[in-house]
């Protein structure tokens, strides 16, 4: 495994589970020190244990909480140069004509509010590190932000609008001269344990198996490990010259279709 994140500080939100456990794995794995949050304390004790990353218990949409998370993490390693923006909910979403305002509030909070504080936060503390400005914010959209899903309006949108996001801090951060990247990936469909879950729980698992890989013109999901890799590789500095852009990992889902 490479060491290309060696002396870097990582914040993963949504980290206990997932595309977040997964990348704070890969994260710590190429070197970098990782602070992730969430709130599942069972699961983040295991993570803690087995990759030595440090959990702080946190909900991306408490905008108060923010400032001491953030000298949290600068008083125990004096610097931030990685944030990945991933904690994301579905919870109480529906079709437009079915949403509730609560579901709405809720699936905005946590996709759209919490993203944007996760940026605007790491930014502040990226412009504290010992050498100026610096750093790579990565924001964990879907594949759903450019094929909207009928029975999600909620998450479809978030979806869409933290792209918007990425470009638009992107552009405030190169123009203000900082040496801090904003850059969104789009997954597709990815076998995490929850969709395994879903799977095993249908009357034919092997036929849910299959609609899910059918998803994709390569017909399969995607793997955890090839999403942080992503994720690691627009950390680093490798990507030193990518700012401002979305990079669909979804094998081919949204680039087109086959014809007749």
């Amino acid at each position: 495994m490479s060491t290309r994140l060696e002396g870097k500080v990582a914040l993963v939100t949504g980290g206990t589970s997932g595309i977040g456990a997964a990348a704070v794995r890969r994260l710590v794995a190429e070197g970098a020190r990782v602070v992730f949050t969430g709130s599942k304390a069972e699961a983040a004790a295991a993570l803690c244990a087995e990759t030595g990353a440090t959990f702080e218990a946190h909900r991306v949409q408490d905008d108060a909480a923010w400032p001491a998370l953030m000298e949290s993490v600068l008083a125990a390693h004096g610097r931030l140069d990685i944030a990945f923006a991933n904690a994301g909910t579905e919870s109480g979403d529906a079709s437009i004509e079915d949403v509730t305002m609560a579901g709405w509030d809720n699936v905005v909070a946590v996709n759209q509010t919490g993203v944007m504080l996760t940026v605007q936060h790491a930014i502040l503390a990226m412009k504290r590190n010992p050498e100026g400005p610096a750093g790579s914010i990565v924001i964990n959209s879907s594949m759903n932000a450019v094929r909207p899903l009928g029975n999600y309006v909620a998450y479809s949108m978030t979806k869409a609008a933290v792209c918007a996001l990425a470009r638009s801090a992107a552009v405030h951060c190169a123009g203000a001269g900082y040496k801090i990247r904003v850059n969104a990936i789009l997954p597709g469909v990815v076998e995490t344990e929850m969709i395994r879950s879903v799977m095993n729980s249908q009357a034919d698992p092997a036929a849910a198996r299959a609609m899910f890989e059918g998803m994709a013109p390569m017909k399969r999901m995607a793997q955890l490990h090839e999403i942080a890799g992503l994720v690691a590789y627009l950390a680093s500095d490798e990507a030193a010259f990518i700012s401002g852009s979305e990079y669909a990992i979804d094998g081919a889902t949204t680039a087109g279709m086959m014809g007749v």
